[in-house]
């Protein structure tokens, strides 16, 4: 029994070696980002204008008895000036799939910008849309592009009653380690 309360339980009842077997198919959509990634980030002004470009690194990795995916994006990444505070930043998502709703159920966390936000993501066009669903403004929209074994592209972008149209807010260019 002490076995299970050592030091090292959480992480081994949180992360699986793979998929649980009769949701990988439905799992497959995330999964495919599972391994480490860098990460180059560019945030824009509401006007298009670039703020700044920062570099960070990604994890992805399959928990919860196989039948989520969980990531930890961090920018700048470790080592780097500003780690861990805004406007950069430290959290994680944890998505899992939803066969009643037939899309996927997202909870991003990030501590050092005091942030949780909901998404229900699809795939859409050859790539993933996730829109958040917390019926408060503004909408956010996160889109993973480009996708292939070894990049993809992700973007965040907003809009509201006011400026219903997409402000672009932030870029990514991930490449697989």
């Amino acid at each position: 029994m002490d076995a299970i309360f050592d030091d090292n339980a959480l992480p081994r009842a949180l992360h699986n070696e793979g998929p649980d077997p009769e949701l990988a198919g439905e799992l497959a959509l995330f999964g495919q980002f599972v391994g480490s990634w860098e990460l180059e980030c560019v945030r824009y002004a509401p006007d298009g204008s670039q703020l700044s470009v920062m570099y960070g690194e990604l994890r992805f990795g399959w928990v919860l008895g196989g039948r989520a995916v969980q990531d930890v994006w961090i920018v700048p990444g470790r080592g780097q000036p500003g780690e861990g505070k805004a406007p950069g930043f430290h959290g994680t998502t944890i998505r899992f799939y939803d066969p009643d709703l037939g899309a996927w159920r997202s909870t991003w966390i990030d501590p050092p910008n005091n942030r949780v936000r909901r998404f229900i993501g699809r795939p859409v066009d050859g790539g993933i849309e996730l829109i958040s669903d917390e019926g408060i403004e503004p909408t956010w929209r996160w889109r993973f592009r480009d996708i292939t074994p070894d990049a993809f592209t992700w973007t965040s972008d907003r809009s509201t009653e006011e400026e219903p149209a997409w402000t672009h807010e932030v870029l990514m260019r991930a490449k697989r380690v």
